[in-house]
């Protein structure tokens, strides 16, 4: 999961994605400097991390966010700074 996040577009696209709710690749495209093969590359890194999931509908296809994903990686994120503080 964690490496998944290790790309800034990937980060942006999830920060879009909070933001947001539910984005359409189309959306994401546009709201960028990359190009289409480029996005849906990082949304499979992302979906195969578990951090998104994803609908078609007709002809473009919908991310969004898995609570339970981001819930996991919040505590993880936690645990690690309050080591670092220590």
């Amino acid at each position: 999961m964690c490496r998944a996040l290790g790309d800034p577009a990937r980060l942006r696209m999830l920060t879009t994605m909070a933001t947001r709710g539910q984005v359409c690749v189309c959306d994401l495209v546009s709201a960028s400097d990359l190009s289409g093969p480029t996005v849906s590359y990082h949304l499979k890194v992302l979906r195969e991390a578990g951090l998104v999931n994803c609908q078609r509908r007709g002809t473009w296809v919908y991310y969004w966010l898995v609570p339970a994903a981001v819930d996991q990686l919040a505590q993880c994120l936690a645990a690690v700074s309050a080591r670092s503080t220590r």
